[in-house]
């Protein structure tokens, strides 16, 4: 943790929802005329996507069917600690994108699956941003989490998780939906040792619970709407959070735990607006007074 140089981690897993908790962040920071880093989890895989797709088939044909971009061993997860902890130190540190599209690669100049060399963050931010897979992993020697000063989990409920990672694969990768739901198997082992224990360390978790049965997932028409769920929010420590302030911003919510409060879909977004502007100001302002 660093009053200098604050960083923000947002954890999920591939379709949890994180780019659309980002795009919230993005709004807050440019009401509020912060200037900030972002670090993509993606950037930090170990293997660009043709040499991770060449060692997965040699850990089938080795027997090993869980290998996975969830594992720690897939993943810079050294490197990525050492470019928070000189963050949270001096407000620098290296990065890379990893391209994800054609419409990317256009932009980074670099193909579909690869990475752009390493560069050094811009100096002079206000805060780092991180989204991705593993922004609070505690395993081992790896503590990545230890450096932020606030953790976010974003987490809807599994079968929705899946619902909406079929359908941007499907419709943005042009995948099956038995591709996909090979890949989900796959990643199982690594989901459940190393993505779930990073709820229980994140400061708020957002789950996006749907009101509709979603009992099969893979053959699921539709993503559920805003209008047919509703989140969760959890506060690891509820002191200071003005509930009744966030009731009444917000019709229909009520408290389900004396440290959780359920909102409408439809009021995610307000949501986090009301629940992480104030966050990230007391932030910056304790930058400013450290001078």
């Amino acid at each position: 943790m660093s009053v200098k140089h604050p960083i923000i981690s947002v954890i999920g897993s591939s379709g949890a929802g994180t780019t659309s908790v980002k795009k919230v962040f993005e709004q807050i920071f440019t009401r509020e005329k912060i200037n900030a880093a972002f670090i993509e989890g993606d950037s930090f895989h170990r293997f660009d996507r043709m040499e991770m797709k060449a060692r997965m088939e040699a850990a089938q044909q080795a027997g090993n069917n869980h290998f996975s971009h969830f594992g720690l061993e897939n993943n810079l997860l050294a490197e990525l600690q050492e470019v928070f902890a000189e963050y949270a130190t001096h407000g620098t540190g290296k990065m890379r994108y990893y391209v994800h599209s054609q419409d990317e690669a256009e932009k980074l100049g670099s193909p579909p699956g690869t990475f752009t060399p390493w560069t050094q963050l811009p100096t002079g931010t206000d805060l780092l941003l991180y989204e991705g897979l593993h922004g609070a992993v505690n395993h081992g020697d790896i503590n990545t989490g230890k450096h932020a000063d606030v953790k976010l989990g974003v987490v809807p409920v599994i079968n929705l998780e899946w619902i909406q990672k079929i359908h941007r694969d499907r419709s943005a990768r042009q995948y099956s939906t038995e591709a996909v739901m090979d890949t989900i198997l796959r990643r199982m082992p690594d989901y459940v040792h190393y993505i779930c224990p990073q709820f229980a360390e994140t400061d708020i978790n957002f789950q996006r619970v749907p009101l509709v049965d979603t009992s099969d997932p893979f053959i699921a028409r539709w993503i559920p709407t805003p209008d047919e769920s509703i989140v969760v929010i959890r506060f690891k420590n509820p002191r200071g959070i003005d509930f009744p302030y966030l009731l009444s911003m917000m019709h229909g919510s009520f408290m389900s735990r004396a440290n959780s409060i359920a909102i409408p879909g439809n009021k995610f977004d307000l949501a986090m607006q009301l629940i992480l502007t104030p966050v990230i100001l007391q932030l910056i302002d304790r930058k400013r007074r450290a001078g």
